[in-house]
């Protein structure tokens, strides 16, 4: 899913005196796992039915509907640049987690509350919900990964398969979510499927903390993730002034009666002033700015990667809902289940995917982080070749076979798996210690602009027969009018064939950036 981890074999670059591995895995580990598990639950249960909702219960354009969907998702990578800086200043990882889990399950209580009501009060809810969702998830998302690689000794070899079992955890998470959470909000009523996001959220955080005090310690049996120090009213102030800032963000168009973008001229802001305040850091040294450059550079690329990606949450959906035949006999697939096709495929092919990399690696064939990347972003591309072959000639009105639709998500399941693993492993490996949370919530800020990018790109699809006949106007990318589905699809294409192809050409020069890290 949309959260990067590792199935990269570490072993065979590291220096000889470096610790190797040791039998099994801390049981921390698994701690870790089913507390991201349920959170990953809360998260794609919500995100399954979230432009669904706004589109069928709140009666939104499908263009309105992107645009928040773009807006939401791309602050909730948004925040853990502020999660990661009051980690690594006063409140350590464990108690940033515990603080994070409870703002989300608020969040999704007050989603279930929109979702019971009608009217203005339904979308007061909602953006009091969203505002929730998204300062937990700044909270949580950074330090539950940060934590991973803390249980283990510098340079232990295990850290690879550590971080395979955790992205296990957020698959598992994700894949049985739109399953339960859509078939309560499809075949019920939405209101419950958001309540069974908020009920996944607080398992969670209560199996989180009734553990973590036994079995959050390294390998010397100290505590890991700790408060660094008691937080003062600087920190108190930003936390309390970004919920504010984020409530009236969401808000900025419907108070102002304003078409201007803020909260993207605020994410793409940060993907520029962020990394340059870090680069020009005077602690760093020439050895360490090589290194983090390079972070950057590839999380250039994830963008293209993950917008095109992350349409899975939004025009997909109403394209799944709208345009395909979900008929099994007299039974209708409810619409929100095709999101956990990509989490089954990732648990089913994440073992293959291992071994192949393992059987090159032997013979010293195995591409390395930044082509295998490109890879990635060429297997996406493929992906909407096939679904444009679907749709190419095929009138509006007629709904196309969800097999074209399956096949996207197998081939863009099988970019992930390219490009999406080395992500936290890499930024593990290149960051210095001392910006670890730091860098994890800059790197979750290239999918911040990603998703944010997303739903931009998702508010493109041509609008259906029934919004063409209310006024919705054909959408245009520079001057290049999208008339049908098959425009649509061709935009993803080209953004990511042409990505592939540059980050290909790329990767020799990245790779000496990278000062012998694979």
């Amino acid at each position: 899913m949309s959260q990067p981890t590792t199935i990269d074999g570490l072993n065979k670059d590291m220096p000889a005196d470096m610790p190797q591995s040791g039998k099994g895995h801390p049981k921390g580990l698994y701690l870790l796992f089913f507390t991201e598990m349920w959170e990953r639950f809360s998260y794609y249960g919500m995100r399954a039915i979230f432009v669904l909702f706004m589109t069928k219960m709140l009666l939104m354009t499908n263009q309105d509907a992107s645009n928040i969907y773009g807006s939401y998702t791309g602050l909730v990578y948004l925040t853990p640049l502020l999660g990661g800086y009051l980690s690594d200043r006063y409140l350590g990882n464990r108690r940033s987690i515990v603080i994070g889990g409870v703002l989300m399950a608020i969040g999704q209580f007050l989603m279930f509350l929109s979702a019971s009501t009608a009217g203005g009060a339904a979308i007061t809810m909602m953006w009091a919900g969203l505002t929730f969702l998204i300062i937990g998830n700044g909270f949580f998302k950074p330090n539950i990964s940060s934590m991973v690689g803390q249980l283990y000794p510098k340079g232990d070899s295990r850290i690879d398969g550590a971080f395979t079992i955790f992205y296990m955890g957020i698959n598992l998470g994700a894949f049985f979510s739109p399953l339960i959470c859509g078939s309560l909000a499809e075949k019920v009523d939405f209101k419950w499927g958001f309540l069974a996001a908020c009920i996944g959220m607080i398992i969670g955080i209560i199996t989180f903390v009734m553990f973590k005090g036994k079995l959050l310690v390294n390998s010397e049996k100290n505590g890991i993730g700790l408060p660094i120090k008691g937080l003062d009213i600087k920190g108190i102030s930003m936390i309390v002034g970004t919920i504010a800032l984020i409530f009236f963000l969401l808000n900025f168009k419907d108070l102002f009666k304003s078409d201007a973008d803020i909260i993207g001229y605020l994410i793409y802001g940060a993907m520029v002033v962020i990394p340059v305040a870090i680069l020009t850091d005077k602690s760093i040294t020439s050895e360490e700015r090589s290194r983090i450059l390079v972070i950057f550079i590839l999380a250039f690329f994830v963008i293209f990667f993950w917008s095109a990606f992350e349409q899975a949450g939004a025009s997909l959906t109403i394209f799944a809902e709208q345009q395909t035949n979900r008929d099994i006999g007299s039974w209708q697939m409810p619409a929100s289940w095709f999101q956990s096709v990509n989490p089954l495929a990732i648990i089913t092919l994440a073992p293959i995917f291992s071994v192949i990399w393992s059987m090159l690696s032997k013979r010293n064939l195995e591409p390395a982080s930044p082509r295998k990347m490109a890879y990635g972003l060429l297997l996406l591309c493929l992906g909407y070749i096939v679904i444009a072959v679907g749709v190419h000639g095929v009138d509006s009105s007629v709904k196309i076979s969800m097999w074209w639709l399956m096949a996207l998500y197998l081939l863009h399941t099988m970019g992930e798996l390219c490009l999406s693993p080395i992500g936290l492993s890499m930024v593990s490996k290149l960051s210095p210690l001392r910006f670890s949370s730091l860098l994890m919530g800059t790197w979750f800020l290239a999918n911040a602009a990603a998703n944010k990018l997303a739903g931009t790109l998702s508010a493109l699809i041509p609008p259906s027969a029934e919004e063409l006949a209310k006024g919705v106007k054909i959408p245009h990318l520079f001057g290049y009018a999208i008339n049908n589905l098959y425009d649509f699809f061709m935009v993803f294409i080209i953004m990511t064939g042409v990505a592939s192809v540059i980050l290909f050409v790329l990767s020799g020069s990245l790779l000496k950036m990278m000062r012998g890290i694979r």
